[in-house]
């Protein structure tokens, strides 16, 4: 559907991508070619997964919209094993969605007109500046092939799964002792020391004969292959370049700016002081302590000393309780109320807020206005221009598509006909591109996709980013090949060195691993191995000092209530011998000036991990309905 709504927008007219919100609910469930006809006889179901059937177009489209990313990544043809391998990947995700879809009616789960309206209007491919746009969304949808209805039938399915899964996502909890366990096993530091052994110890004394250097390059020819290339002319139409030649009067400044007059109003801001005094365990201790204050303050002394001394509030205390220039939108709601009801001058409190109580003074008041024209002439010019621009846009887009249909386009006559900017690109490579049209994937997929560019036709027009039309025509196009083996032979050698260099330093720290296991001490298994090693230390689950794999290793292993030790090959090449000798899981330092900043850390943490929970049990509940299901799949599906 992506791709039907992207070619309706370059045959029709200059728009953004529309692959926002809850559109691309519905993309990833219709794939990007939803509306093609696949069937060409025989069965017309992919799978059937308890009493769902899976359309075989529905695969094939799901397959399709995925199949060029595969090719990019493996940088060429999909070999036939690993093709099939993801093609029965996008079909069970197809009979998973099947299946939640078939559970959550079962359920009772439904969704209204009202709910289906509400999440149209909130889709903000279907507003302009925040408005929901009855046209624009049927505009949108038109553009796309997609009826009003079709959409709405795939969205009330999208939305009556989200229900579900939802539902067990927010069902999830932690206990206190959970949480406790939790934060205990994230401040868990365990006491390490360890040795690398370098490959390069021991690959300098290896000898690689040219059998050896043969058998890696056909073992390994798929990291010596030359890149997909082409060589391309193309003609662009970028929207800077249109937006330059549009004039605006100032009769249509003064339009917009009246139109638009609210876009430039000003809140009213307010500067005042406070002093913070958190609640705690003890409500009634704090607002003894608050009422104390705040009479100390009513009665004449020094508002800024107050602060310091008895505020807890770590962004403004050191500052005299100072909150500098705010619109009430930067407060909380009750301290918002107070403030902006205030007099300057007035001191007024305890205010209670999820925060603790706060005595408050204003200071100053600077009243909401209106930016005068000639203040945002600029910026609302610049927006008209680029307005202007974007409608000629479309119009050009809309007559380049009409004469590339005509027979026997020319590339340098379009161009020509249309002021458009001409270049070439050589080489352009699939998955890099190429100067100065950059990666430009819309141009890739022409090129390289499953239906590529044939030389010297014409290609597009399409967008490259929000701002460039682009058309391209190759002149020559080059598939991947072998480089030859003299020119990476030494790259070869190397790569050799360093695989048998880090199998021997892996054997060796092994070797080590076991004579510290026999009772040898680290330093003379270190000294043996030849090698350096820090003295032992205690790290956290964080600390990126170490390799990731000693690491991994040391958080993995068993509690360490004797010395543990093991030898782990590095992924960066060599090896590394470990010793895991102590565990500590002391409460962090609680730094006075950042409790707050802390305190709010762990409770998004706590967040973290319940949203965290819930998606694995959502998860959890999906898998158990594909392993009990009754599903037969179609072998002939993607055929």
């Amino acid at each position: 559907m992506l791709q039907s709504i992207r070619d309706g927008l370059q045959s029709q007219k200059w728009l953004m991508y529309i692959v926002l919100g809850l559109l691309a609910l519905i993309f990833a469930a219709w794939g990007a070619y939803g509306l093609v006809n696949f069937n060409a006889g025989g069965s017309t179901y992919a799978a059937e997964a308890g009493g769902q059937k899976i359309p075989i177009e529905s695969a094939r489209s799901a397959w399709l919209n995925q199949q060029t990313q595969y090719q990019q990544r493996l940088g060429g043809e999909i070999p036939p094993a690993q093709k099939a391998f993801l093609q029965d990947r996008i079909l069970e995700s197809l009979i998973r969605e099947a299946l939640l879809t078939e559970r959550s009616r079962d359920l009772g789960y439904r969704v209204s007109e009202t709910d289906v309206m509400q999440a149209i209007r909130e889709e903000p491919a279907f507003q302009i500046e925040g408005k929901y746009s009855a046209e624009v969304a049927k505009d949108r949808l038109a553009q796309a092939g997609i009826t009003l209805s079709a959409f709405e039938t795939e969205l009330r399915g999208a939305l009556q799964r989200s229900q579900l899964q939802n539902g067990i996502m927010a069902s999830d909890f932690q206990t206190p002792t959970e949480i406790e366990r939790t934060r205990a096993l994230q401040n868990e530091q365990r006491e390490v020391r360890y040795a690398l052994v370098s490959p390069d110890k021991y690959s300098a004394d290896i000898q690689v004969d040219d059998a050896a250097v043969q058998a890696y390059y056909k073992a390994h020819l798929n990291q010596y292959m030359t890149p997909e290339s082409a060589k391309l002319q193309y003609a662009e139409l970028r929207l800077d370049q249109l937006a330059a030649q549009v004039t605006v009067s100032d009769d249509d400044l003064k339009a917009a700016y009246e139109k638009n007059k609210d876009r430039y109003n000003e809140p009213e801001k307010r500067h005042g002081r406070h002093i913070l005094i958190p609640v705690g365990k003890d409500d009634a201790a704090a607002k003894k302590l608050a009422d104390d204050v705040y009479a100390q303050a009513k009665s004449g002394k020094d508002f800024a000393a107050l602060a310091k001394q008895y505020s807890q509030d770590p962004g403004s205390a050191d500052k005299g309780g100072d909150l500098d220039w705010a619109d009430r939108n930067q407060f909380v709601g009750p301290f918002a109320d107070a403030l902006f009801s205030m007099s300057v001058g007035e001191i007024r409190g305890p205010v209670k807020t999820q925060f603790g109580y706060h005595i408050i003074r204003l200071d100053e008041i600077q009243a909401g206005k209106t930016k005068p024209l000639e203040a945002v002439r600029p910026e609302l010019e610049a927006e008209l221009k680029k307005n202007a621009a974007a409608d000629k846009f479309g119009e050009i887009q809309e007559k380049i598509q009409q004469r590339l249909e005509t027979a026997g386009a020319d590339l340098n006559a379009v161009a020509k006909e249309f002021n458009l900017a001409t270049g070439e690109v050589s080489p352009f490579l699939r998955g890099a591109g190429g100067a100065p049209l950059g990666t430009a994937q819309p141009v890739q997929d022409i090129v390289f996709g499953d239906s590529p560019l044939q030389p010297g036709r014409v290609g597009g027009p399409v967008l490259v980013g929000e701002d460039r039309l682009v058309l391209v025509k190759v002149t020559e196009h080059s598939k991947p090949q072998p480089q030859p083996l003299a020119e990476v032979r030494d790259g070869i050698v190397a790569a050799i060195k360093k695989e048998r260099g880090s199998q021997a330093a892996l054997q060796a720290a092994q070797d080590g691993q076991a004579k510290l296991q026999a009772g040898t001490s680290f330093d003379d298994v270190a000294k043996q191995l030849g090698v350096s090693s820090e003295p032992a230390r205690f790290v956290a689950r964080t600390d990126t000092t170490l390799p990731a794999q000693v690491r991994a290793l040391v958080f993995n292993s068993p509690k360490p209530d004797k010395p543990i030790y093991r030898a782990v090959a590095l992924q960066t090449g060599g090896a590394a011998v470990v010793a895991v000798t102590g565990l500590r899981t002391d409460a962090p330092q609680v730094d006075k000036d950042k409790l707050a900043d802390q305190v709010n850390q762990q409770s998004a943490q706590v967040k973290q991990d319940a949203v965290r929970h819930g998606q694995a049990d959502a998860e959890a509940y999906v898998e158990e309905l594909r392993r009990t299901a009754e599903v037969r799949k179609n072998p002939k599906a993607f055929e």
